[in-house]
């Protein structure tokens, strides 16, 4: 049967074609109900009545953290080698323990003592290990949570529910819900950037989507292995046009945009469409500028050390410094920390790619007063056992010398934006296995960074298939005892 369709009519959306059925009124009393994906009305401006969905805005309430640097250890690092120290594992060391091992993605077997020295650190006496000796010096800014605990001892969900709050179906991010409760201090660069040198992590762009949300609220990928700028910035700069000639072609492309937008009512993939052409826009302004640390003083580039870690962690003080709302500082492509054999070399290695430039990361903010709006994360996806992993064919080449994953138990530490530091918050077991004291969640973890930046995360919410969704779904208790 053929269909009598004209073309030249604008289509329109469900919502226009009710309202254009008589409903309109009603309609209007059901927009509180119902809302569709991808509506926000956010303040902001632009040329010919353009409004950006990035305009700063005002949380539910005043907070110290106005914005995050994530320092993720994807691959998920040890515990009892950096935080949690284990002494009672040197005592058992190549000895069943005295209580059954729980179960892991793959079978472990005696204990496995740290190679790594602990000693005690500032007034509070937190003992860390070697591994961060530099970062230590801050030990009394910093609160480490010993009690963290997931949900599988698998990368790929554990990495979901640590960035999106949920690990099998798809939900915003942690940076994508920020940026849309915050929206950005800066309209000429992206509100949220992910680097991560060398590629991909496992799950690859699912840990900084925008999922349901408006998809100008993605993350910003920028593959931080690169050192020259148009090839770490790719695809901005405008080499035939000039600036101005650019506006113009811009507010034209954007009046444009804006009478096919009216034709088709509310339509989050056209507002992202429509937004990146304006931001692709003004990062040439900034962008450039932001990225290079070359321009930073001799002294500083010293302090953060040599190297891609130690680059791109000074790019994230430089991004946050200009008014990016959330900078997630991954450590590689796929997931270096998953140190399954030759722990002590690896570790090491990892550790000395990082220690000093978190250490000159949290000294630079400090000098430039920027510490106490700065909310700043480090830890992996879970922790690793504390007994050895065994051999698995294909898997660890034999060796005897690895941890395997472990959900059970593990350590995040958090410092800066209205963080009380100083303090060790829970406890696993006398071996590191598995929270006992005061256990956090990785959703009241993720409700008590939102109250750290001034949400209340059960009213952080957006409306989609007829539902209200949370970063924190419907889970998640602050830890007030964290907060200043």
């Amino acid at each position: 049967m053929a269909h009598n369709f004209d073309p030249s009519q604008p289509i329109i959306s469900r919502r226009e074609l009710l309202k254009r059925s008589g409903m309109g009124m009603a309609m209007l009393g059901l927009a509180g109900v119902m809302g569709d994906a991808g509506v926000l009305a956010n303040p902001g401006g632009g040329e010919g009545g353009y409004q950006n969905p990035l305009a700063a805005r005002p949380a539910h309430f005043p907070a110290k953290a106005k914005r995050v640097i994530h320092l993720f250890c994807n691959g998920g690092p040890s515990h009892v080698d950096t935080f949690d120290h284990k002494p009672a594992l040197a005592k058992y060391a190549g000895q069943n323990l005295p209580m059954p091992n729980l179960t892991t993605e793959r079978k472990t077997g005696a204990a496995l003592p740290t190679p790594f020295k602990f000693q005690k650190y500032g007034e509070s006496g937190l003992e860390v290990s070697e591994l961060f000796h530099h970062t230590a010096q801050h030990i009394d800014d910093i609160a480490v949570i010993r009690s963290m605990h997931a949900d599988v001892p698998n990368h790929e969900p554990s990495l979901l529910l640590m960035n999106c709050g949920e690990s099998r179906l798809v939900r915003p991010s942690f940076g994508s819900w920020l940026t849309y409760g915050l929206g950005t201090e800066n309209l000429n660069l992206p509100g949220f950037v992910a680097m991560v040198p060398g590629g991909y992590p496992i799950q690859e762009t699912q840990n900084w989507q925008a999922a349901f949300l408006p998809g100008v609220y993605q993350g910003t990928y920028v593959n931080t292995q690169h050192t020259d700028i148009d090839r770490l910035i790719e695809n901005v700069r405008n080499p035939w046009l000039s600036s101005s000639q650019q506006r113009k072609q811009l507010d034209a492309l954007q009046a444009l945009n804006a009478h096919h937008k009216a034709s088709r009512g509310e339509d989050g993939a056209l507002d992202s469409r429509i937004h990146s052409f304006e931001l692709a826009y003004n990062m040439q302004s900034e962008a450039a500028e932001a990225f290079d640390v070359s321009r930073e003083p001799k002294e500083v580039l010293e302090s953060y050390g040599p190297g891609t870690q130690a680059r791109q962690i000074l790019i994230a003080r430089r991004l946050i410094e200009r008014g990016v709302r959330f900078v997630q500082v991954w450590h590689g492509e796929g997931q270096p920390w998953d140190n399954h054999d030759d722990l002590e070399v690896n570790h090491r290695r990892l550790a000395g790619e990082t220690d000093r430039a978190i250490g000159a990361l949290i000294s630079d903010l400090k000098r430039l007063g920027l510490f106490e709006e700065t909310l700043i994360i480090w830890g992996g996806e879970f922790g690793r056992t504390p007994t050895v992993e065994l051999p698995t064919p294909g898997a660890n080449a034999g060796k005897i010398n690895g941890r395997d994953h472990n959900h059970w138990g593990f350590s995040t530490w958090i410092a800066g934006g209205g963080v009380k530091g100083g303090q060790a918050y829970g406890a696993t077991d006398e071996f590191g296995f598995k929270a006992v004291e005061n256990p956090v969640h990785v959703h009241d973890l993720h409700a008590t960074l939102l109250k750290l930046l001034g949400f209340d995360h059960t009213k952080l919410t957006y409306r989609y298939a007829g539902r209200d969704f949370r970063l924190t779904d419907v889970h998640g208790k602050v830890i007030d005892q964290l907060i200043a």
